[in-house]
C-alpha cells in the first residue's frame, strides 16, 4: 500500500510525509496524524494549514476528512489554534 492509497493523501501530502521520514501508511499510522503534522510544520512547511491536519486525521483511520466527527474536528481545531499562538 502507498501513502497515496490513503484517503485525503495526494501527491503533495505524500511527499511531505516522506520528507519527514514517514515512508509508508504503517509509518504514518504509528506516528499518528498530529505527530505527522507537527513534523511537517517543523521540517517541511511551517505554513501547513488546518486542512492538512484534518486530511491527516482522516487518513489515519482511513476516512475522508469530511467524515471526521464534529467533536474530533473541534479538538483538532483547538490543537491547531494552540500551535498558531506560539
Amino acid at each position: 500500500m502507498l501513502l497515496t492509497d490513503l484517503p485525503n493523501v495526494g501527491l503533495k501530502l505524500a511527499e511531505n510525509l516522506r520528507r519527514v521520514g514517514l515512508e509508508t501508511p504503517e509509518d504514518f499510522r504509528k506516528a499518528g496524524a498530529r505527530e505527522a503534522f507537527l513534523r511537517i510544520r517543523a521540517q517541511v512547511d511551517p505554513t501547513a494549514c488546518f486542512h492538512q491536519l484534518t486530511a491527516l486525521a482522516g487518513a489515519e483511520p482511513g476516512v475522508p476528512k469530511k467524515a471526521i466527527p464534529a467533536e474530533e474536528k473541534a479538538e483538532l481545531r483547538a490543537f491547531f489554534d494552540n500551535l498558531s499562538i506560539k
